[in-house]
């Protein structure tokens, strides 16, 4: 089963690339269209700019989603003995290399793992993490993320992050552009009712691509949440920590500083607690946490 679904993910890897290529498509020929009046020129800019960021970002990924998360590396278990001893457990029991360990300066208790395979992930935990979890609590947290690692699930966030940042940034030159005149002029528009129709559509789609990009991201990140939680009762064979771990996380303040793009990352919702109530899960990017605690104790 386990290992079905680490193949499972590397299929997805290959589906979510297409996807988020498609939608760089689609954007670089809106653009094009807009501000040249071809969508090729569009499209070829656009894969350009999609190859850059993805060879940046997931060669270099640790780095790259570190430095977004202001994370401190730690290099030895003198550092912080505890949460470097608990990682270096919970690799051991999941069969992997000992990632690289870092630790984020915030008062919110949470953790992600990141990297593009198992030979060069890494973790962080908060700051605010080490001083409420007790060991228990901690192995589980560790062993979630440990489950993200060995089950490729940080390679598939890894290239779904970078598509994001090509498909932001491809929006942010084309309002950018258009705000200093470069739009095309209503002598070179067409005024038929297809070329009307074509602008908007073009209009609409720069507007919206970014929340399709993070509506792909939240529904990649919800279903592996549930596998890792699983992933950590395995390696730990203690369901409880988990799950006290959860409990705590439960009433946690959001985190000062964190970049939105990597929220996905995080054990729970970094951000939740910033959000007006009523729309509180309408775009969640976790389970809520009493169903994923509901889960673990049906276990």
């Amino acid at each position: 089963m386990l290992y079905q679904q680490i193949a499972k993910n590397k299929r997805k890897t290959v589906f979510v690339l297409a996807g988020f290529l498609i939608l760089v498509a689609l954007i670089g020929a809106a653009i094009g269209y807009l501000f040249a009046g071809t969508a090729v020129g569009g499209i070829i800019i656009a894969g350009v700019l999609a190859v850059i960021y993805m060879s940046v970002i997931v060669s270099q990924s640790t780095d790259v989603v570190m430095n977004m998360n202001n994370a401190r590396e730690i290099h030895s278990a003198q550092e912080a003995p505890e949460l470097w001893h608990v990682v270096e457990d919970m690799a051991m029991v999941a069969q992997v290399p000992m990632p690289r360990v870092f630790i984020i300066d915030d008062p919110s208790p949470n953790a992600f793992a990141t990297g593009n395979d198992p030979q060069h992930s890494a973790v962080a935990a908060t700051t605010g993490l080490l001083q409420i979890m007790n060991r228990e609590e901690l192995e589980g947290v560790m062993g979630h993320e440990m489950s993200h690692v060995r089950n490729y699930d940080i390679r598939l966030q890894t290239i779904a992050l970078a598509l994001s940042a090509a498909i932001t940034a491809l929006v942010n030159f084309a309002g950018n552009f258009w705000w200093f005149g470069g739009g095309r002029s209503s002598d070179d528009d067409d005024d038929s009712a297809i070329g009307i129709f074509a602008i908007i559509g073009s209009i609409l789609l720069i507007i919206l691509a970014p929340l399709a990009a993070s509506i792909a991201q939240m529904a990649l990140s919800r279903n592996r949440e549930y596998l890792a939680d699983a992933g950590a009762v395995e390696l730990t064979r203690n369901p409880h920590g988990l799950i006290s771990a959860l409990q705590k996380l439960q009433n946690a303040q959001p985190m000062k500083k964190v970049a939105p793009s990597s929220s996905s990352l995080y054990i729970s919702d970094p951000e939740l607690n910033r959000r007006h109530k009523r729309f509180a899960h309408l775009f969640d990017t976790h389970p809520p946490l009493d169903e994923r605690i509901a889960r673990l104790e049906e276990m």
